[in-house]
């Protein structure tokens, strides 16, 4: 139960950074947000933790946390790497998968589709992380999976504030199909490309990602 009450107090949290609430170098006061969310301070200090894996937040030892909003050359960097470690998971797991993770795949896609089509982008984004998930671990190296997993946690944020943009669930929504469809086909490069420009965020789309962070800050 803890873990769950940090995990949803750490996704408030990214909305009120995202929203302006709170802005870049502004304290967390540990007392009024325990008092705001009506909870200890053990399951705000845990969702500071999470904030502060997906660079959101800066833990400073005896001065507190901090927002933290990474800048557009990081920010690129982190999404250049994520986008070729999915792709290599896509072209292992063409050769790799399981009929049976296929099923999930397609399981994941007809939940992912019901939100496009109810436009909830956070149900969205929670079929979507299962979707990654299971390519992650179909690529059937551990270590990649891991790390895979590890950058996908630390970019959650800003891949959930991504699919709100006007027209990206319907466009996310077809390139998963097309990444399933090169999976079928067994098709390693076909899923290797379609992963990696599914995940980058080059040219307008960073710039839109870039200009809606500014304007939550401002």
């Amino acid at each position: 139960m803890g873990q769950r009450r940090a995990d949803s107090i750490a996704e408030e949290l990214e909305e009120l950074i995202f929203d302006g609430t709170f802005a870049d170098g502004d304290r967390l006061d540990e007392v009024r947000l325990a008092e705001q969310f009506g909870v200890s301070r053990t399951p705000l200090r845990e969702a500071f933790q999470r904030l502060a894996l997906s660079g959101l937040v800066q833990l400073i030892p005896r001065r507190g946390a901090f927002v933290r909003q990474p800048g557009p050359v990081e920010l690129m960097e982190m999404f250049e790497v994520m986008a070729e470690l999915e792709a290599v998971c896509g072209r292992l797991a063409a050769k790799r998968i399981s009929d049976q993770a296929l099923d999930e795949l397609n399981d994941a896609n007809a939940k992912c589709q019901a939100a496009v089509d109810a436009q909830d982008s956070d149900a969205y984004y929670v079929e979507n992380e299962r979707f990654h998930r299971i390519l992650y671990r179909e690529s059937g190296n551990g270590f990649l999976e891991q790390e895979a997993c590890k950058l996908h946690k630390r970019l959650k944020p800003f891949r959930r504030q991504q699919l709100r943009f006007r027209g990206r669930l319907a466009q996310s929504m077809d390139e998963h199909k097309a990444v399933v469809q090169a999976l079928v086909r067994g098709d390693g490069e076909a899923a290797a490309n379609a992963l990696r420009d599914h995940v980058a965020v080059q040219g307008e789309k960073f710039h839109t990602l870039m200009a809606s962070l500014k304007s939550a800050a401002e």
